[in-house]
């Protein structure tokens, strides 16, 4: 049988060393569909013409390059953009107590974490290990749905470790399972005459892992603990409450939950946030690909297509066909921010539709200066939108409880960005215009306020249902993907990473502006947004670009906020976002492989002073992965990141990555082991943190 049993539809449509297949399991294939975004509403409104003053090119240094590969290569692949890991003398880089020198771009080809001179990395869990006392040990060639169920899921992404105050020395692990790759986890054989409980492990690979880790002190390694007291499994068949003005709605029912009220499971989990309270937040992204629809305009604004789905679970369980009677809503049930409490096992989680419903990246909150919970989110497709939710309720310190209702009610408001640069000079390129940055001013746009619906001809429901119809109504701007948002905990200011779009300037499609300035922008861009008196709340902000991503060494049309171009590391895709504890900035990336050749990475960003916009590498990721969930815990001289996809475009029999068992031959699967990829989280720390420990997997620079 051949072992590529799945048709990719985006095979010779993508570049460099992006898998097929991660574009088909990841987002159902969204590059080769039309776009869901048809509507008509200006992207960038007219643009004042506006004298500036250019900006001073800042800084000097150079950036330093060591790195340390732990573990081998993989299988000897040739790549003709691999650059050697040397030495630059320069080691003057400091995040918290993480110092360190930036390590050159790495080979798309090396399976294994490339980290800095003097750290060194573990895999503290991974796909298949159990969590509960009666577990049964992962075994890739002896699954079943009950076993996965209890096992932590697949491909994790959005990660926080919550550290119990009382000791410091455990807490919970909190990760999602964004999707599952088939292909990779079943022998082809099995797959094929075990479909149904195929799909049923599948369905339980998704959704959430809570899981209890432990060390002996600061800075040393976190193990997780089998049979925690607060280990747990969310996965497509838990239930959750629906809460928010659409609870209830006709849009909402179903004939298995005729309320409205109630939904089992949470799909297609990507990335989220950690609120001030302690619950975990996390973004229902491309949900589309689930569901086999009926062919309505709604349905298609979702990105639904009609017909067999590739992942068939409509023909496993009849919610996922919505031409099947009674479940013709099933899917308005999901693309929801949902939150959950790590704390508590037994308690059931929450969908917020008060957030609006789209492809949701993930959901951070600030709380205001009046004590509102301000929670940011992006759609994260081509030309969608920004989103933020104000809470109606105050937050208060000492009640958790009450802070677990904020979300229930509020305000919800979508973006629209105005430049300030002369029209004329917005030609595609990303070439900086004559006043000397990408910048301007914007507005909130109130989609529900005060609890009635702003926009004419949609009730508050269907305003929440169907967000997206919504925004294209009232006019809000259309972004080159906006993913995660991020404020930064000192300055306040919001950081939005527009991952790409390569359709922006194509024939019928919006060209560049001044928010988003290139055409074909297959590298994205980072933009700071300030919110006018740095108040949350407030409905007026200014905005300008961080930095234009790409390889400056390749493509002129890079920008980092002046400067120079020849002193950062290369990044593109821009992904998801994290902080360290004196506000820098720190950027995983979803896409490198394809665009400027490297493996992704984790990169660190200066936000202040004469060194504003140096991008420095960090890490690099196995090949075929994703950098994601990016944690920073710098006072621990520790870094965690959830390594999603690894391998990506392989197969069960014959693996494109061993990472992070790296076992011989297929003959040791087994007992806990796999001859194959297992998505992991993974902790990076200092070698004098942990002497003597760490992977066990080999170490030394790779000259």
């Amino acid at each position: 049988m051949n072992p590529t049993r799945t048709l990719l539809p985006m095979l010779g449509h993508t570049r460099g060393g992006r898998s097929a297949a991660t574009c088909h399991f990841k987002c159902g294939d969204a590059c080769v569909k039309p776009d869901c975004n048809t509507s008509s509403n200006s992207y960038f409104k007219d643009i004042a013409d506006k004298s500036l003053s250019r900006r001073s090119m800042l800084g000097l240094g150079a950036v330093g390059a060591s790195a340390l590969v732990v573990g081998p290569q993989f299988f000897g692949a040739q790549d003709a953009v691999a650059a050697p890991l040397v030495p630059l003398k320069n080691g003057n880089n400091a995040g918290g107590h993480l110092s360190f020198d930036a390590i050159e771009p790495v080979s798309r080809s090396v399976d294994n974490v490339s980290v800095p001179e003097g750290y060194d990395w573990n895999a503290i869990i991974r796909w298949g290990d159990p969590l509960f006392k009666n577990t049964a040990q992962f075994d890739a060639t002896n699954q079943s749905a009950r076993k996965q169920a209890e096992q932590f899921g697949y491909n994790c992404d959005y990660l926080d470790i919550i550290v119990d105050k009382y000791s410091g020395r455990t807490g919970v692990l909190v990760a999602n399972h964004e999707y599952t790759n088939e292909d990779m986890m079943f022998d082809a054989a099995w797959f094929e005459a075990n479909k149904d409980e195929a799909r049923r492990i599948a369905m339980n690979a998704h959704g959430f892992s809570v899981v209890e880790v432990k060390r002996k002190k600061k800075d040393k390694k976190w193990t997780y603990v089998q049979g925690g007291e607060r280990n747990r499994r969310i996965t497509a068949q838990t239930e959750f409450t629906i809460d928010g003005p659409a609870a209830g709605s006709d849009l909402l029912k179903t004939v298995a939950d005729p309320t409205g009220t109630k939904v089992l499971g949470t799909l297609n989990n990507c990335s989220g946030g950690t609120t001030p309270w302690g619950t975990i937040l996390s973004g229902e992204e491309n949900i589309d690909q689930y569901f086999s629809g009926k062919g309505t305009a709604e349905e298609a604004r979702y990105g639904i297509g009609t017909g067999a789905t590739e992942r068939g679970w409509e023909d496993t369980d009849p919610r996922f066909g919505l031409a099947n009677e009674g479940y013709e809503n099933e899917a308005n049930r999901f693309g929801w921010v949902i939150e959950i409490d790590p704390q508590d096992p037994k308690s059931t989680p929450i969908k917020h539709t008060n957030l609006g419903r789209f492809k949701h990246e993930g959901a951070n909150v600030r709380i205001a200066k009046n004590g509102k919970a301000v929670a940011y989110s992006g759609d994260d497709s081509k030309f969608e939108y920004l989103y933020k939710f104000v809470s109606k309720g105050t937050y208060s310190k000492h009640d958790r409880k009450a802070n677990m209702s904020l979300l229930s009610e509020g305000d919800l408001y979508v973006a629209q960005f105005t430049g300030n640069s002369p029209a004329g000079e917005l030609d595609g390129s990303g070439q900086v215009p004559s006043d000397g940055a990408f910048d301007g001013t914007g507005t909130w746009l109130p989609l529900v306020k005060g609890g009635a619906s702003m926009v004419d001809g949609m009730s508050v429901e269907e305003v929440l249902v169907y967000t997206r119809l919504a925004a294209d109504k009232i006019g809000a701007t259309k972004m080159d993907r906006p993913e995660d948002v991020e404020p930064s905990p000192i300055s306040g200011k919001l950081y939005v990473a527009l991952t790409n779009n390569s359709d922006r300037g194509k024939a019928g499609k919006e060209g560049a502006t001044e928010p988003n300035p290139r055409i074909s922008n297959r590298d994205g861009h980072i933009i700071e947004l300030t919110e006018a008196g740095n108040d949350a709340t407030s409905t007026k902000f200014t905005w300008n670009i961080l930095l234009v991503a790409g390889d400056p060494k390749v493509n002129g049309s890079t920008y980092f906020s002046g400067y120079p171009t020849d002193k950062v590391s290369p990044i593109s895709c821009p992904d998801n976002l994290a902080f360290d504890s004196k506000g820098n900035l720190w950027i995983s990336t979803d896409g490198a492989p394809s665009t400027i050749g490297y493996s992704d990475a984790l990169h660190k960003v200066t936000l202040t002073g004469k060194d504003r916009g140096r991008v420095e590498q960090f890490l690099a990721v196995p090949t075929g992965a994703e950098t994601c969930g990016p944690l920073i815990h710098d006072k621990d001289n520790s870094v965690f990141v959830s390594v999603q996809h690894p391998g990506e475009g392989g197969t069960f029999a014959a693996p494109t990555s061993l990472f992070p068992d790296f076992l011989g031959s297929s003959a040791a699967s087994g007992a806990g082991q796999f001859y194959g990829p297992r998505p992991s989280v993974v902790q990076v720390f200092k070698e004098d943190s942990n002497p003597g420990k760490g992977n066990g997997k080999g170490k030394g620079k790779n000259k």
